[in-house]
């Protein structure tokens, strides 16, 4: 263990909550905020917009706690990890803090959720407890079945983007033809965007092929080997771009702002792609960041297209 990191101090919690993964929370939310800005008539509710982002927060910190925790368990974060270091694995937080910490956390986000069910209806509840579900199952069970790139697609995209718009605006559109119109925006954003995250994690599993083989995670990369998962990173963050293109192109024509901002991402992406391809082991853990960044601008090109195109 570190010198630097007092078992259970203020700096370990800090390291266990992973905050740079915080900016994949936030992009999302952000398109759906926009969104709902930009088809909300005037309806838009900034705090439901507010209370959509700390729900993405909390949970995001909650499913990096489960992670941490239930791979320490499993065995999963054993010497020969090649990732960034894990707190329980490093001693940085004990297991029984941490078991507190998940509980603490999952509260949180439910508390911080609750108020959505006023902006967003009962039935908030619903999805609610399907995030807090997939924030558990992710760790424990799905990511061992290779499914964790479809809850990443579900749940770091299309989830964030429909109901933060929802929430903010989509409710008050109804099933009208403009309000079917302004849920089918969303459900393709959100597609978008959850081809984008899912980026990060095919770097993660590209990385730790071999120690996932050994631990029995039947990820993408271990079913289909690393030229697969290289071209399908590529080709998601291609793929998610065009669609974005696309739908700025069809929807808002004369949209001057998608393009040259969605140019940037691909350009970004790209690159990264070329450095992936290049490194192997604990190097790639800087394209892990750039991946990160990547989601990011990626966002905030769509939302600033949505609030100024």
């Amino acid at each position: 263990m570190s010198e630097a990191v007092r078992t259970n101090g203020w700096r370990a919690w800090l390291l266990a909550s992973r905050p740079k993964t915080l900016t994949g929370a936030a992009a999302p939310v952000l398109i759906g905020g926009a969104l709902a800005v930009r088809l909300g008539c005037g309806a838009f509710r900034p705090w439901a917009f507010v209370w959509c982002l700390l729900f993405a927060f909390v949970m995001q910190v909650d499913a990096n706690f489960v992670n941490d925790y239930f791979d320490w368990k499993k065995g999963s974060d054993r010497e020969d990890r090649l990732g960034p270091e894990r707190a329980c694995a490093q001693g940085w937080v004990t297991p029984e803090a941490m078991r507190r910490a998940i509980w603490l956390t999952t509260l949180a986000g439910c508390l911080a959720g609750l108020p959505l069910v006023w902006h967003g209806g009962w039935w908030m509840v619903l999805v609610g407890a399907l995030c807090v579900a997939g924030c558990v199952l992710y760790t424990t069970h799905l990511s061992y079945l290779g499914l964790g790139d479809v809850l990443v697609l579900v749940f770091f995209g299309l989830v964030p983007v429909f109901f933060t718009y929802w929430c903010c605006a989509g409710r008050g559109l109804g099933m009208g033809s403009a309000g079917l119109s302004a849920h089918l925006s969303a459900a393709v954003l959100g597609l978008c965007m959850g081809l984008v995250t899912d980026c990060l994690l095919m770097v993660n599993n590209y990385r730790d092929v071999e120690q996932d083989r050994l631990s029995g995670k039947r990820t993408f990369v271990v079913r289909f080997g690393r030229k697969a998962a290289l071209r399908t990173y590529l080709w998601f963050g291609l793929a998610a771009s065009a669609v974005a293109l696309g739908y700025f192109w069809l929807e808002w024509e004369g949209n001057y702002v998608a393009a040259p901002a969605l140019f940037v991402y691909m350009a970004l992406h790209v690159w990264t792609f070329k450095e992936m391809s290049a490194l192997t082991g604990r190097a790639l853990n800087g394209v892990l960041g750039k991946t990160a960044r990547n989601i990011f601008v990626f966002g905030a090109a769509v939302a600033l297209s949505l609030l100024i195109g």
